[in-house]
């Protein structure tokens, strides 16, 4: 996480985007810091979903996929928000067991919620340290 910060941060201050209690930018392209995990695990506990091998390419990780997917698509987060997907995407998603694609869609659900939130703040602490940041919905 360190090192995604350290090379991150400058590449998105280059850019001019603004992070909220981090750092001011152009506040109409926003920036914030998601953890699909933390998602993932409100959703399905401790489950293993992806692998980067494909020995470990799982029918219980494929499963897992399906009812992540099932969970974001009823909307059963404290989120409240609901995904809608056509059935080609929900297959696309769940056949992916790198689980990159779900953590993205991951990822755009927790965004969405903050961009529910609103500036100023988009659902982060009024108060948070500039230097380690938070993740969103946390």
């Amino acid at each position: 996480v360190a090192y995604m910060l350290h090379a991150a941060v400058p590449l998105l201050i280059e850019a001019g985007v603004h992070m909220p209690g981090v750092h001011g930018g152009d506040t109409r392209r926003v920036a914030l810091e998601a953890y699909p995990g933390l998602l993932a695990r409100e959703l399905i506990e401790r489950r293993s979903y992806k692998s980067d091998e494909k020995a470990k390419h799982t029918t219980d990780r494929l499963i897992a996929r399906k009812d992540l997917l099932t969970r974001l698509e009823n909307g059963q987060t404290r989120l409240a928000l609901r995904l809608k997907l056509t059935h080609a995407q929900g297959d696309a998603l769940v056949q992916d067991a790198s689980g990159d694609s779900l953590d993205a869609v991951l990822c755009m659900v927790q965004a969405g919620w903050a961009a529910r939130q609103g500036s100023p703040n988009y659902g982060l602490p009024a108060e948070l340290d500039s230097l380690e940041g938070w993740i969103v919905t946390c």
